[in-house]
């Protein structure tokens, strides 16, 4: 299938922040609560490294090269143009990251090969859904961010806006992983409602339509959102957030195990598998309220 054409539209100016938010709060930090309060308290508050994996490098650099995709001329937006990107991204996220270097041995040219075979092959999937030659994206890679209950930022970057010639909004989502799985899609459209949300509130639209593009398995979901259910959304994220400080106040994150610890990187800190969280993080007098955002690559679930 094909999507319908769209037009260009320049990204909104964001608003200035209010002085009284002293919060904010992503899509991704916000399912990390739903899935597991430990697993927010260390990647938010404990700020633990995690080791970046084959499949969060292979999900990063497809999402790179459908970006650059749309630099180019409409009619040069092919899937041997997109083949020929894949290389010369990756040379520029390992600059960029160099921790993704260590992905692979030094000097295993055939497994970084058949790395960047298998992110073209991806490619292959998102040509089997869509033709970028009739696409225009109003916004690629965009930083939305809207202010709700006068005190929470709520944040976070979209993969792709479009906007039809009646001024609809159509938010994309890339997945580079397999046809959804049912905790997997309902994270993933999670952080669709969030976009929504966030658009509704600056933008005063409701998004007509949310797509997920699921890449391996060459599969559109399309989800269509109205205002009731968005404010309802809405609701639900400032309790999360009140959760969320209230397990602060009591420095109580508790682990919530499931099919997603197959993919923890903290396990051995986790009291579900015999491990001992760190002591609690003392507070930094100067700690930035808005510091919680995208990092890359995505954690597991994210985007798999």
């Amino acid at each position: 299938m094909t999507a319908e054409p769209v037009i260009t539209q320049q990204p909104a100016t964001p608003a200035e922040v209010p002085a009284t938010v002293r919060a904010s709060l992503s899509p991704s930090r916000a399912a990390d609560f739903k899935t597991c309060p430990l697993l927010y308290r260390f990647r938010s508050i404990d700020r633990l490294p995690e080791r970046p994996t084959v499949e969060q490098a292979r999900g990063t650099l497809v999402h790179a090269v459908l970006e650059r995709l749309f630099d180019l001329p409409a009619g040069g937006r092919t899937p041997d143009a997109a083949g020929g990107l894949v290389a010369p991204q990756w040379d520029r996220l390992v600059t960029e990251q160099p921790e993704l270097a260590g992905l692979f041995a030094e000097g295993d040219d055939p497994a970084v090969a058949e790395f960047l075979r298998s992110a073209a092959a991806l490619l292959e999937g998102y040509f089997a859904v869509e033709d970028p030659r009739r696409l225009e994206p109003a916004e690629r890679e965009s930083l939305i961010s809207a202010v709700v209950d006068d005190e929470l930022l709520i944040r976070g970057y979209l993969d792709r806006l479009d906007v039809a010639p009646d001024g609809a909004l159509r938010v994309v989502d890339y997945k580079t992983g397999g046809a959804p799985r049912e905790a997997f899609e309902a994270r993933a459209l999670f952080q669709l409602k969030f976009y929504a949300l966030v658009l509704w509130r600056t933008r005063g639209v409701v998004p007509r339509v949310l797509r997920l593009l699921y890449l391996k398995d060459a599969e559109v979901c399309d989800y269509a959102p109205d205002a009731d259910e968005l404010l309802r959304f809405e609701r639900t994220v400032v309790a999360l957030w009140r959760a969320i400080e209230q397990a602060t106040a009591q420095q109580d994150f508790r682990p919530r195990p499931s099919r997603l610890c197959d993919w923890c990187n903290h396990q051995a800190l986790c009291p579900s598998f015999g491990g001992t969280p760190p002591p609690f993080p003392t507070p930094e007098p100067a700690a930035d309220p808005l510091r919680d955002a995208r990092s890359r690559p995505a954690p597991p679930g994210a985007d798999e």
